[in-house]
């Protein structure tokens, strides 16, 4: 039995962390605003593959009581990345396996290079899933999850996680680190972002076909700049299989579009500023994907109300664009507030 944390019990480390409680694993859960809630009444997730709830949940608000992991599960928003300096540590021994459930590009090499000598890796989370009450987890469809190992030099370690997710009833497979973290940007860039910006959901995109078209662009725009970073098995069949793969979804609305809504700060600098100044340093042409992640720029700095202690994350103590910080610290490109690297 694997001792296992989460960072971030919402939508996704809610729902995984849940599994692998239900499966037998020892897990404890690092909660915010409903910490309270699920002490008091479990953590209840209601599943398309069969709802269920967690009586007794190993619930904490910090982590400095929590036990040393084998496994940390990271499902934290990337916005609140320069927290993990604070919230790891009291979780780590020598053997810990980090795994960053989180969307995006550079989120590994960014944490190898604030926590040297810690093992991380990459979860891709191919799932439709929400939480937007207290203690429930929403399953709508889907579920499987990649791994994708980063500097993890445990065989066993990793093994043994993926059994334990697999025994949970989670359809776990692993990939190689690069293919799986760009593939999984190849859906995420286009459909959070246009979710936003057109203020619907899924079905609603994949069935106009303007949208559609448009989607379909900037779909093969992130494989190029995949191929350009060397990234193998990734071509523009692909984008046509996640086109049809978006058409058998249920109605969704994916997580930067509930960001948006609750008036959160956006996860741009992952989902969008990473990939985009990887294009730049290729010259690879990427026209599309500019023009809407400045359009969600624009749109976030409105929504948040950064700076006026408006948003509802203004009590968390990081400002919307503290990950180009992080970024900062390893580059000395001039960037702009979310480290897009200026052409």
């Amino acid at each position: 039995m694997l001792t296992i944390s989460v960072i971030g019990t919402g939508a996704i480390g809610g729902y995984y962390g849940a599994k692998l409680a239900r499966g037998g694993q020892d897990v404890h859960f690092l909660l915010h605003r409903d910490y309270e809630y699920v002490k008091e009444h479990g953590l209840y997730v209601r599943s398309c593959d069969g709802d269920f709830r967690l009586d007794k949940v190993n619930a904490y608000n910090t982590t400095a009581r929590m036990p040393k992991s084998d496994v940390v599960i990271v499902g934290l928003k990337t916005t609140n990345q320069s927290m993990l300096k604070t919230l790891l540590l009291p979780l780590l021994k020598d053997d810990t396996v980090v795994v960053l459930i989180q969307n995006g590009l550079g989120l590994e090499k960014d944490f190898a290079f604030r926590f040297p000598g810690v093992s991380v890796m990459a979860g891709l989370a191919f799932i439709c899933s929400s939480k937007t009450e207290p203690g429930i987890v929403n399953h709508q469809c889907f579920g499987q999850i990649r791994l994708g190992n980063y500097n993890c030099v445990d065989r066993q370690r990793i093994e043994e996680f993926a059994d334990a997710l697999q025994q949970s009833g989670v359809k776990t497979t692993m990939a190689e680190f690069h293919e799986a973290r760009w593939k999984k940007a190849v859906w995420n860039i286009p459909f959070n972002g246009m979710s936003v910006v057109h203020n619907t959901t899924t079905d609603q995109l994949i069935a106009n076909p303007d949208t559609a078209r448009l989607i379909h662009a900037q779909m093969r725009e992130v494989i190029d700049v995949a191929q350009a970073c060397g990234v193998r098995n990734l071509d523009y069949s692909f984008a046509d299989e996640m086109m049809e793969v978006t058409k058998t979804m249920v109605p969704y609305s994916p997580s930067m579009k509930l960001d948006y809504q609750f008036h959160r700060p956006m996860e741009i600098h992952y989902l969008y500023v990473r990939p985009l100044n990887a294009a730049l340093t290729r010259n690879c042409s990427t026209p599309e994907i500019r023009k809407l992640a400045a359009k969600l720029m624009e749109i976030d700095r409105v929504n948040t109300h950064w700076g006026n202690g408006e948003a509802e994350d203004a009590k968390w103590p990081v400002p919307p664009f503290a990950t180009s910080k992080i970024y900062a610290e390893a580059t000395s490109q001039k960037t702009n507030d979310y480290g897009l690297v200026q052409p």
